[in-house]
């Protein structure tokens, strides 16, 4: 398996980046390898996915302060799918049992954090892809995907129906065993989880045919997920309780659905912002006027200065982005004019701009011609 690289060098950003800076810097790669840019680019599409994936851990401060900690082994030996996107649930205390460590100061945590106590599961995620105007506006998407459910045949416990599971003989029940290791800081007392059990306290003698023991089955799924107005490109959707089945009792996980935005042809988006250019005629920045300019909420008339010049920006105020938790506060939309030379003239066209060219001061053009041609 390819070593995976460093998170902060995918974002291409400073291991003290602060949250905005990591924002700008997943913003930036995402854009540069999102899929609508490189259609049918594998190593591109890999790399968009790399950022989705190092972004999900970088920006939630619980999974950063592990990864700085750990590296990727805080993710990768959870056994969760997607390795670096692994949503670490239990408390901090837990990292000292995922790296072995326990009771590793002789600390009275033996009966409290039980391996077989009741545990959240772990969070799914998927994506969905979305036009610009449904990020905007918001929108309900039907996702299809496979859930576990627990097993009706066994009730969950993985045990063929007329047994039961019996208690691990080598945990007592417990899902964890203690041994001590001499150190140089002396005896040590580790704690572990059980490999006989792997954890869950119970040993299956006879497994349950519909699940072969694990307790759960797969079905196909159909789930309505509702997008906000105003999401972003790299932001999630989270459902509770439609992840994975809790263990020993546990809630259900999450489901984390990535949200993928189509590029628009002509609006551009920093926050909660717009940002397009529109081209006006020599004439109308000449003599001013209304002008028709396109917003995401349709054409609007916005009357134009005579004397305009070009990239003269204009702001139209809340044509921007709904805020995601204030749909009534919008951004706005900042537009930049450019003025359009034309390139090709009628003789009439061309007399009419000789004739204003001269009533302002200028020189007839063809004079020079003339001259050089007399010349010669």
């Amino acid at each position: 398996m390819d070593q995976k690289r460093d998170y902060y060098e995918v974002l291409g950003c400073d291991k003290n980046a602060s949250e905005e800076e990591l924002k700008r810097a997943y913003r930036k790669v995402a854009k540069k390898y999102h899929p609508d840019a490189n259609p049918g680019d594998k190593d591109a599409e890999m790399k968009f996915k790399e950022a989705n994936e190092a972004y999900s851990v970088l920006s939630d401060p619980q999974k950063r302060q592990l990864y700085d900690q750990y590296g990727h082994d805080a993710f990768d030996q959870s056994g969760g799918p997607g390795g670096g996107a692994y949503d670490f649930t239990g408390s901090f205390s837990d990292i000292f049992d995922m790296f072995g460590f326990g009771d590793m100061f002789g600390g009275g945590r033996r009966g409290s954090q039980r391996s077989n106590a009741p545990r959240s599961g772990a969070s799914v995620r998927t994506s969905i892809r979305i036009t610009f105007e449904e990020a905007v506006f918001g929108c309900e998407k039907d996702l299809e995907l496979n859930l576990k459910d627990v097993c009706k045949t066994c009730n969950g416990s993985g045990a063929k129906p007329g047994t039961s599971p019996e208690t691990c003989t080598r945990c007592k029940g417990q899902g964890s065993i203690i041994f001590t290791q001499q150190s140089i800081l002396g005896v040590i007392q580790n704690q572990k989880t059980c490999p006989d059990c792997r954890g869950t306290g119970k040993i299956i003698r006879e497994k349950c045919k519909d699940c072969y023991g694990t307790g759960y089955v797969t079905n196909r799924k159909t789930i309505r997920v509702s997008v906000p107005a105003g999401i972003d490109e790299g932001q999630s959707v989270r459902i509770p309780n439609m992840g994975e089945p809790g263990v020993n009792g546990g809630e259900r996980g999450s489901l984390l659905v990535d949200v993928i935005v189509q590029r628009h042809p002509f609006l551009q988006r920093d926050g909660y912002d717009l940002y397009s250019t529109q081209p006006i005629s020599f004439a109308q920045a000449a003599l001013g006027g209304d002008i028709i300019i396109p917003t995401i909420d349709g054409d609007v008339i916005y009357d134009l200065k005579a004397g305009t010049q070009t990239d003269t920006k204009i702001r139209l105020r809340g044509k921007g982005v709904p805020h995601i938790h204030h749909e009534e506060v919008r951004g706005d939309q900042y537009v930049t004019l450019i003025v359009q030379v034309p390139t090709k003239l009628t003789n009439e066209q061309r007399d009419l701009l000789k004739a204003f060219n001269e009533s302002m001061g200028g020189k007839n053009p063809d004079d020079g011609k003339k001259k050089k041609f007399f010349g010669k």
